[in-house]
């Protein structure tokens, strides 16, 4: 059952699918970055394919396909995730402002 029609239809450019294809050989690209360079190669290929058969050739769900099929097609093409909503990760103390570290009096101040 072929499904229906895409309803967003992204547009690559060459420079981009050329991107995609090398990172898809990478070995040390992360796994997220692979299955959307797969995404958008296999999109380029065949834009018609429904969002149900894409999923089944990747072997990822529909709404993977749909999300990322739909966000190219508004926004442009990235790999990269939107920015999280929220209150941004505080980074821990910085090593000048952490606590003394060992004994609190120099071995030479105690009379040895």
């Amino acid at each position: 059952m072929p499904g229906p029609a895409p309803q967003y239809r992204p547009t690559f450019r060459p420079e981009e699918l050329q991107a995609c294809r090398e990172i898809v050989r990478q070995h040390h690209a992360s796994h997220m970055h692979v299955q959307r360079a797969k995404l958008a190669l296999l999109l380029a290929e065949n834009p018609a394919l429904s969002t149900a058969e894409l999923a089944r050739r990747m072997g990822t769900g529909t709404s993977f396909v749909w999300v990322w099929r739909k966000r190219w097609t508004v926004r442009g093409f990235t790999l990269e995730d939107l920015p999280r909503p929220g209150r941004p990760k505080r980074s821990p103390r910085p090593l000048a402002e952490a606590p003394p570290v060992g004994p609190a009096t120099p071995p030479e101040a105690v009379g040895a």
